[in-house]
């Protein structure tokens, strides 16, 4: 017979699936052990995929559901007796003398012990249990087996710093998935790219199990490899392994956030809930030379560049232990391949909103064990303005300014609302809101109008969705505590004299009396004196507004000392990831 089995275990398969040889080896020396091939076979779709390990090698292949199982069963074969004769040829090219010509290859599948005849369709031939027979080896097949259908280890690795791998899994759940982390024994720069194994003889020390590890100190210059298994429930399908592109490097050491982790070690409990209000700062405005000449240019090059800010962020996230996270200024890349991932393996859940013509929006992210999303009701801040009748009247007011009107319905910028449902207490619902409000310094205007669209849009939400049901507000709204959005939203009412309607010169001007939709909100961090802190500039920009009726400020988690935030004279560093600081807050909802 042809000696498949040793060549399928003393080479490593390459790209998707990737194993350990002497993991391999020695699991395939137990007795009764079989290989696997898994089958993805779902009804209405025309193919199905046929995956496994063969001649030390990994094969995809892609048949159609109605064709006859024979065909498969030649193609096996015909690869295997093109694999001999390759082997066959490069022995005599080597001037080695070839063995005999080996018998043909035996390719079969049997189920309950029966061999499924060759017209039987495909569809209906593979099934899960049944055993694929090539040659000496067995395969065990399994049917629409969970899988990854992504698998990656970021790049940037920080000793110290959460590695979060972003995984996505069919037919499995990440929560009862396998992970084993191993790191390399010697530092070795040789290695390839694209962060395959180097072969078989590579040394790799076991240094942690679970979806999410932290290198330590130790761990600096050596590459991390992960070994995850698909799962659900008890079933298992083909392990992956991942190697680190790069080695591990040093951490920043002490970082803005550390001391604030102090008070966030455990999350709270039941009825408080703790929220988080941070705008991250946009890669897509890290990047610029603005950014980095003008804006930031105390800040080192590297420390601006997003896989080394991402590994601070997800760091300064995780140790929060919130329950609802709102973000701004997240680009759509780092919310798809970086927080939701690291996030997810947290234990939250999270939903996005970008901006018109933009590549960074809105995020919002919730503790699954506490929440349930029931609801998103998301707008555009300008074209609500014009085509939501609930803001006829304010519409028309601004309209009486051309000018003015023209410079608002510009803008990009986005309201999130989420309705969540408290799991503790079904049927208990909060909305929490997130949004950016303009930036521009002269821009108070346009700032209040925004704000009485989104103040309009909850209270609309609120009566019609969920009545009676606090609101937590949260974001960037680029205004100062003595600014016409301060008012607004902590007086419920802004007078027609206010400085802000004439913020932008006489020419973009207007002069009328703005009542909020709400009674008195509270600032529930206060009014600090900073929450943006770069070269030519600091002041509180940043709120977490809420109910007083309905829930109380039980800790507000301190902001970094000046002392930390000037260590490396302004925001962003090498020890903080963004332009502006993370509010953090317990609140007791009543029951």
């Amino acid at each position: 017979m042809w000696p498949l089995l040793p060549a399928a275990l003393t080479r490593i398969p390459r790209r998707l699936f990737s194993f350990s040889p002497r993991t391999l080896t020695g699991a395939c020396r137990l007795l009764g052990r079989m290989e696997t091939a898994v089958v993805r076979c779902l009804p209405g779709e025309p193919k199905l995929t046929i995956s496994f390990c063969l001649d030390g090698s990994h094969k995809h292949m892609l048949r159609d559901q109605d064709e006859p199982l024979g065909r498969v069963l030649a193609r096996i074969s015909n690869g295997v007796a093109k694999s001999q004769d390759k082997a066959k040829k490069s022995k005599k090219n080597r001037g080695q003398q070839p063995c005999e010509a080996p018998e043909p290859t035996v390719v079969k599948l049997f189920y309950d012990g029966d061999e499924v005849a060759e017209t039987v369709l495909n569809s209906e031939a593979w099934r899960d249990g049944s055993v694929l027979q090539v040659g000496a080896v067995k395969y065990s097949v399994h049917r629409n087996a969970p899988s990854f259908t992504t698998a990656e280890l970021p790049v940037s690795l920080l000793a110290g710093f959460p590695v979060c791998p972003r995984l996505e899994i069919e037919f499995g759940d990440l929560q009862d998935c396998e992970f084993t982390w191993y790191k390399e024994n010697a530092p070795n720069t040789r290695y390839e790219a694209d962060g395959e194994s180097l072969g078989q003889d590579a040394g790799w020390t076991q240094v942690g199990s679970g979806r999410v590890h932290v290198p330590s100190n130790q761990d600096i210059g050596c590459r991390l490899k992960l070994r995850c298994t698909p799962k659900d429930g008890s079933r298992s399908g083909l392990a992956k392994e991942l190697v680190s592109v790069g080695a591990v490097e040093a951490g920043p050491g002490v970082c803005t956030f550390d001391n604030r982790h102090a008070y966030t070690v455990k999350q709270v409990e039941w009825p408080s809930v703790r929220v988080v209000s941070y705008n991250i700062l946009a890669d897509i405005y890290a990047q610029t030379e603005l950014s980095k000449t003008v804006l930031y240019p105390y800040c080192a090059p590297y420390a601006l560049e997003l896989d080394y800010r991402q590994n601070l962020i997800k760091k300064e996230l995780a140790g929060y232990n919130a329950d609802i996270i709102c973000l701004q200024e997240v680009d759509k890349g780092v919310f798809v391949d970086s927080l939701t991932p690291a996030l997810d393996a947290f234990g939250l859940d999270g939903v996005f909103k970008i901006k018109e013509k933009q590549h960074e929006g809105l995020a919002t992210f919730y503790r699954r064990s506490r929440f349930r999303l029931l609801s998103r009701h998301d707008i555009a801040l300008s074209e609500a303005l014009t085509s939501d009748p609930n803001h006829s009247e304010l519409l028309e007011r601004v309209s009486a300014n051309s000018v003015l009107k023209e410079r608002i319905l510009k803008r990009s910028t986005a309201l999130q609302v989420s309705v969540l449902e408290d799991l503790n207490k079904p049927g208990r619902m909060v909305c929490v809101a997130n949004t950016h409000l303009y930036w521009h310094p002269k821009g108070g205007n346009v700032r209040l109008v925004q704000m009485g669209v989104a103040l309009k849009h909850l209270n609309h939400v609120i009566s019609e969705v969920v009545p009676g049901a606090p609101l937590v507000f949260c974001g960037d709204f680029n205004s100062s505590p003595d600014s016409g959005v301060f008012q607004l939203l902590s007086e419920a009412v802004v007078p027609q004299q206010h400085e802000d309607w004439s913020s932008s010169g006489p020419e973009e001007s207007c002069s009328m009396e703005l009542v909020s939709a709400f009674p008195p909100l509270q600032s529930a961090c206060g009014q600090p004196a900073y929450t943006n802190y770069v070269g030519g500039f600091h002041g509180c920009l940043d709120y977490i507004f809420i109910h007083p009726d309905s829930m109380q400020v039980e800790q507000v988690i301190p902001l970094p000392t000046h002392q930390e935030v000037t260590t490396h004279e302004a925001l962003p560093s090498v020890a903080h990831p963004s332009d502006h600081i993370a509010l953090v807050c317990d609140l007791r909802w009543n029951p």
